[in-house]
């Protein structure tokens, strides 16, 4: 299963607020230029493009039909097709942007040094990362994966491996001259169960999804669905309020 534009901002407003809470924290000062690694549809690169009108602002992502829709949106922005582990920019950026995009990427003791020192003098790193893999959508989406017919081809399925606030401030502290790390639970109101499903669908589940045949993805939401039912228990209004951990870590060069 490739990224979808339209699966991912059917939860556009939830996924938009911590980028905000973010880019907030960012030092106000001379920025020039910036850089969003991992754009998506291009609400991140608007929240910071808002913050830093005078900047000269690149998008990138991995996926074509995200970079459409960041094009859509943003027109006067300029948008790059690029692989975040593999991106060596020409020049150095003010800011650097990664929202909930990092933990696609592998082997981050190497990658967070990588992209400080793509920063001017005094620039800012600012990233924001799911802190989510203990949580029960996660946790059940392994289970279900390994306990279902389909378990010889998704029972291994893994993300990458996630660190803690400890290991992100020791990767940076020698590189930086700043290191702020922080954690944050926001807690989503979504419209019922099925809506938990559609969230993870556009992020999360898409691991276990792409292996599996049209009529085995849906075998696998159904018993999914059934699981999410049980872990998260329906407001009287039948709202779900999904928790939502994230890992936040402003760096300045």
């Amino acid at each position: 299963m490739t990224w979808s534009a339209q699966q991912y901002s059917m939860f556009e407003q939830q996924r938009t607020r911590p980028v905000r809470d973010l880019v907030a924290a960012i030092p106000a000062g001379d920025v020039r230029t910036a850089v969003d690694l991992g754009c998506g549809p291009g609400n991140s690169t608007e929240v910071l493009a808002q913050r830093f009108p005078q900047a000269t602002i690149t998008g990138l992502d991995s996926s074509q039909d995200m970079l459409v829709s960041a094009r859509e949106r943003l027109p006067a922005l300029n948008f790059e097709l690029a692989d975040i582990g593999a991106w060596k920019p020409a020049r150095q950026f003010d800011v650097i942007l990664a929202n909930a995009s990092l933990q696609w990427v592998p082997d981050h003791a190497t990658l967070y040094p990588h992209l400080v020192a793509q920063l001017t003098p005094g620039g800012t790193l600012a990233v924001q990362t799911p802190d989510n893999l203990n949580e029960p959508a996660h946790r059940l989406a392994r289970e279900v994966a390994a306990q279902g017919p389909w378990a010889d081809k998704i029972g291994a399925v893994k993300h990458n491996e996630r660190h803690g606030a400890r290991d992100y401030y020791e990767m940076l502290n020698k590189h930086c001259s700043t290191v702020d790390v922080w954690h944050t639970t926001y807690y989503h109101p979504l419209s019922g169960h099925e809506a938990v499903v559609e969230w993870f669908k556009g992020t999360g589940l898409r691991p276990f999804l792409a292996p599996l045949d049209e009529a085995e993805q849906g075998a696998f939401l159904d018993v999914y669905l059934a699981r999410i039912r049980e872990a998260y228990p329906a407001l009287a209004d039948g709202t779900v309020l999904l928790p939502f951990p994230r890992l936040f870590v402003l760096a300045t060069r």
